[in-house]
């Protein structure tokens, strides 16, 4: 709302932002590290918990959906 931006422009924004690049921190986590090292692993489980995340952002944005001018 701050940035003036409809709720169409403003709902997709939000999620593409949230989950950005996780499939490129994978694999430079691999590259870099090796698939047995713990950052490779944070690297995965965060991706696991992208899901749940994700939609708890859905749930938010149509709650807040009436801030937006029509």
């Amino acid at each position: 709302k701050l940035l003036g931006l409809t709720y169409q422009n403003a709902a997709p924004a939000a999620m593409i932002g949230a989950s950005n690049h996780f499939e490129v921190a994978i694999a430079t986590s691999a590259v870099l590290f090796g698939l047995a090292s713990g950052s490779s692993l944070a690297t995965v489980v965060g991706v696991l918990v992208e899901v749940p995340i994700m939609l708890m952002l859905v749930k938010i944005c149509l709650a807040t959906r009436n801030w937006f001018k029509r």
